[in-house]
């Protein structure tokens, strides 16, 4: 089934072509750049683009604030909270890398 406005937008693309939108485009003619998630592609470039990092970044960044946080930290029971938490913490971060590296 085509999208219900399947018409609306090949008549948009017609009138842009007769007015010359895509003349002289960059790269035109030119192979399309190698991408290594082609179904992906698009996503992935407006979450690198809106600044948006891997989990295993992110986690990294907590993992590092807990971190000083235990560094700043003389409480015992914080110290044993906050040491348990960074050992889940780098047991997520493993599985985000091995999971990113796929």
């Amino acid at each position: 089934m085509d999208h219900p406005l399947i018409d609306l937008i090949n008549q948009k693309i017609a009138a842009a072509a007769a007015d010359g939108a895509f003349e002289n485009l960059e790269g035109a003619g030119k192979p399309l750049p190698k991408v290594e998630d082609p179904e992906n592609e698009l996503v992935n470039r407006i979450v690198k683009e809106a600044g948006g990092v891997p989990e295993f970044v992110s986690l990294s960044r907590e993992l590092e604030r807990l971190r000083a946080e235990l560094r700043e930290t003389g409480d015992r029971t914080k110290r044993k909270d906050i040491l348990k938490e960074m050992s889940m913490m780098e047991a997520r971060i493993d599985l985000a890398r091995k999971a990113h590296l796929r």
